[in-house]
Parts: structure tokens; C-alpha cells; sequence
């Protein structure tokens, strides 16, 4: 199954509700009263799996020393009632966690009669050495999944998947949230706590359109959205001007800032794309879809050991001529 829709609207919580859903051994599913359901709850179920990107791990680390990094990072999360802000640049799904996957799929049950794999964020199944070597090896439990194996991917962005992965799952869309749905949300005393002090519920609201977790970090998305608006500035200022911006995007510790720009220029083309489509402008419209795959390769060269001022310079010379 592929849950895909807008960022931070909460398509891991589903996922996992689904897989407490499909664990419990209730009546009513999920009962939230069995074994199976207060386990899933505290993301304890043995059979019930969350992957989601994670700064890599040093040398070659073994699918325990993984399985140790991602169950620590989800009590981490569950510590923090759930709520956690979108992974950094830096952090990815790689090769080693693809390892781990089909080590701990070939597995029988613990406790049930399947295996629940969550895989949040699953466009970030990171190339390495110019191999989709994680995302191949998701494809090959989704050609031949074992029997008791159920695999739950979320993506907001499902066309940087691989085809081959998509046309094995069927997707459903999850829609943004209602008005009513997410003043419950903030209402909530961990998300409270978590948002501070300052503004109103009804900006709250209304800044997060329908996908409360984009209130969490807001800050540093609001800082990253504003450095991809000065790149896209600079990328049609002329060559001295887009040069100037290039190299001064940090050397190759900076691939991780560079990564949450080049997200965030991404989404900047793709609102403009639609917004240009829905004024009838398809030439700009056109122009801003042919940068947006532009931007899609600089972010897969991003993962590799390339300097992000060498990339910045590419990608900028090929957005110079958006606005012509």
C-alpha cells in the first residue's frame, strides 16, 4: 500500500494505525485494549516495523546496530507524543536499512500472524554509488513478498519513487485535513507544549493549510523557504549574480542545508508551475516542471560526495532561463 499526499499530513500516523489495525486481535479492529493494540501504541509490537530516514550510520553498520538506531529514534518520537519535525537533508533511508529490511522480512511472526513494515518518507531511499541500492531492495520483497509480510509506504513525493515500485502498490491519497479536524489537533495539550507560545489557533490554522505537521519547525522551514527563494532569485539574476550565490553555498559538510534547499526549491516550482497552469500561462508552467526535474537530479547528486557549490552552479545555469 502507498499513502501519498501533501508533507505533514499525517500519512505515518495512518500507516500505523493501519498496522495496529491489521496486529490486533480485538473484536472491534483496532479494540486498543488487546495485547497487540497497547504494544502497537508504544510502538513495542515486535511484528509492527517504522522506518523512516535517519542520519547514516558510520562504516557498514549489521541490521541490528540499524534496528537499534530506528527503534531508539520511534521512543524518541513516541516520548514526544508523536510529534517530530521533517527530517533534515542529511537524514535518508540507505542501503544498510534496505539490508536490514529483507533480513527481518524472511522472519517468522513474533507474535501475530503477520509483519506490519512502515516505511515513512520512502522517496528517500537514498542512491549510493549511482545505485538505487535501498530502493532495489524494497522492490524485491514487493515482486516476492513473503506471505506474512504487509509493507505500508507513505511518500510526498511519489513520482521520485521508482516506477517500478509504485506499480506494485496501490496507492490512496490522504487528503488534507478539515478546519474542525485541526483545531482538534492543536487542542491537543502535547501539541501545545509543543508549538509554545505565540499566534492564534486561527493562524495556526490557517499557516498550516490542512497538514498540521507543518507547524512543527516552523521556524527553520520558514528559514530554509527563504533561502530557496533567494536561490531561485539569484538563479535568474544574471551569471555574475548566480555564480556569487552558487559558491557560497557552503563546501561538502553543507550537503545536508543544501539537500533541505533544494526540497524546498522544489516545492517553490512546483506551486509556481500550478499557479502559472492555472492562469493559462503554459509556457511558464512548462518552463517550471522541466526545473523541477532539473532540481530532482541535483538532489540525487546531493547524496553522493559531490561539492554543493559545483551542483549549485549547474543547477543554477539551468534556471536562468525559467523566466525567458
Amino acid at each position: 500500500m502507498l499513502l501519498h499526499g501533501p508533507e505533514g499530513v499525517g500519512k505515518q500516523r495512518l500507516a500505523l494505525w493501519i498496522g495496529q489495525m491489521l496486529l490486533c486481535t480485538g473484536d472491534a479492529a483496532p479494540c486498543g485494549e488487546c495485547q497487540s493494540c497497547r504494544y502497537a501504541v508504544e510502538l513495542q509490537h515486535p511484528d509492527l516495523h517504522w522506518i523512516f530516514p535517519r542520519p547514516k550510520l558510520k562504516d557498514d553498520p549489521g541490521p541490528e546496530d540499524v534496528q537499534e538506531d530506528l527503534e531508539q529514534a520511534a521512543a524518541d518520537r513516541v516520548k514526544a507524543g508523536g510529534l517530530y519535525a521533517r527530517p533534515g537533508g542529511a537524514e535518508g533511508i540507505y542501503a544498510y536499512v534496505g539490508r536490514m529490511l529483507v533480513q527481518q522480512a524472511s522472519l517468522s511472526p513474533a507474535l501475530g500472524r503477520r509483519k506490519v513494515f512502515v516505511i515513512g518518507d520512502a522517496e528517500r531511499m537514498v542512491p549510493q554509488v549511482s545505485s538505487p541500492e535501498a530502493a532495489n531492495a524494497v522492490l524485491k520483497l514487493l515482486e516476492e513478498p513473503p506471505a506474512s509480510a504487509t509493507f505500508i509506504l507513505t511518500s510526498s513525493e511519489p513520482s521520485s519513487l521508482l516506477p517500478t515500485i509504485r506499480s506494485r502498490m496501490i496507492a490512496f491519497r490522504v487528503p488534507r485535513l478539515g478546519d474542525a479536524d485541526l483545531r482538534r489537533f492543536i487542542a491537543e495539550p502535547a501539541v501545545r507544549e509543543a508549538l509554545g507560545a505565540g499566534g492564534t489557533d486561527e493562524e495556526r490554522v490557517r499557516m498550516c493549510d490542512g497538514a498540521p505537521g507543518r507547524l512543527l519547525g516552523h521556524e527553520e522551514q520558514a528559514a530554509v523557504f527563504a533561502r530557496a527563494r533567494l536561490f531561485l532569485d539569484a538563479a535568474q539574476g544574471g551569471r555574475d549574480r548566480w555564480l556569487r550565490a552558487a559558491f557560497g553555498q557552503g563546501g561538502k559538510g553543507a550537503r545536508g542545508a543544501f539537500s533541505d534547499v533544494l526540497d524546498a526549491v522544489s516545492v517553490l516550482l512546483h506551486e509556481r508551475s500550478r499557479t502559472a497552469a492555472a492562469a493559462g500561462h503554459d509556457h511558464a508552467a512548462l518552463a517550471a516542471a522541466r526545473a523541477m526535474r532539473a532540481v530532482e537530479e541535483a538532489k540525487l547528486a546531493a547524496q553522493q560526495n559531490v561539492s554543493p557549490q559545483l551542483l549549485s552552479a549547474r543547477l543554477m545555469r539551468e534556471l536562468s532561463h525559467l523566466g525567458s
